[in-house]
């Protein structure tokens, strides 16, 4: 697993209320990452599946619903008419 990576994985679980166990492992990943510049393929494996875990259970909130992205109903314009005077 390259740097970029790793930082998108790393950026995209931030986004997510992680266990104290995931928690925990996220940073020693992080960590082995910088010390080594290389992760384990067991650490690879179970980082990539808790992101798309995470991802697949509990949808980014970042982005519009597609109930909001929907365009309000159309109203028709009011016409105003000329009070006469008599």
């Amino acid at each position: 697993m390259n740097k970029e990576r790793l930082e998108w994985i790393m950026s995209g679980l931030t986004r997510y209320n992680l266990t104290k166990n995931e928690d925990q492992f996220v940073i020693s990943t992080e960590q082995d990452f910088n010390q080594k510049n290389m992760l384990t393929g067991q650490q690879e494996e179970r980082l990539e599946s808790l992101y798309k875990e995470k991802s697949r259970l509990m949808p980014n909130r970042n982005y519009f619903s597609p109930k909001a992205s929907i365009s309000p109903k159309k109203t028709k314009a009011r016409r105003y008419r000329p009070k006469f005077m008599p």
